[in-house]
């Protein structure tokens, strides 16, 4: 084979991933110091946004040594990106008590999504704190991102009533949850009202009936 054939052949592999290591799950103390943690986040965050969250009063209130904190969350960024995703999995179990109610499944994610939005609306320190948190999340946050993400694709496919969905859908999933986070921005810095924000969030949930393999 010439040099330059081997070259290419080489460069088309794909490359050639270690084993990540697999984290322990928390023991039931550990689960609760780190919720005792997140709740210390939140409520620094609803009274003074992301600048009233500092990690020395987080760990005063939450009553761990600062070096434990630092264990569970290396940086303020990754505590408020774990402190969201906290807060989007306690909107979910509120969603689930009362589902929506709307005909097809692109009102139910779109009555989903400014149902959670209204949540959000109600604490705009932590919003923003939080939403901040994001923006700043470089690569050492992207497990805390992903599952941010995770979080609210399964919202999403819940109000969907979807278990298995197709990639198209999946890719309307995706569109409409940067729609709404780009959203959540917009209306917090100001440039949007919430009229707004639902027309965008009902503009784009028409995507789902769009992919939906009956069409």
């Amino acid at each position: 084979m010439p040099a330059e054939a081997k070259t290419a052949a080489k460069a088309a592999q794909p490359p050639v991933r270690t084993a990540q290591p697999v984290t322990p799950p928390l023991t039931e103390r550990q689960e609760a110091r780190r919720r005792r943690i997140l709740h210390a986040s939140a409520q620094l965050a609803s009274r003074g946004g992301f600048d009233a969250v500092q990690m020395r009063e987080v760990a005063e209130s939450s009553q761990v040594a600062l070096g434990t904190l630092y264990r569970y969350f290396p940086s303020k960024v990754h505590l408020l990106v774990a402190t969201m995703q906290d807060q989007l999995a306690r909107m979910h179990g509120t969603l689930r008590k009362r589902p929506p109610a709307g005909d097809t499944a692109a009102e139910r994610v779109a009555e989903t999504l400014m149902r959670a939005f209204r949540a959000l609306q109600r604490e705009p320190h932590l919003a923003d704190a939080m939403v901040r948190a994001l923006t700043f999340a470089d690569r050492s946050v992207s497990p805390e991102v992903d599952q941010v993400s995770r979080q609210t694709t399964v919202i999403i496919l819940d109000a969907m009533g979807l278990a298995d969905p197709t990639p198209a859908q999946l890719s309307a999933v995706r569109v409409i949850e940067h729609t709404w986070h780009s959203a959540l921005i917009t209306w917090l810095s100001g440039r949007a009202s919430i009229a707004q924000v639902k027309i965008d969030i009902e503009t784009v949930c028409r995507l789902i009936d769009l992919t939906s393999p009956n069409d």
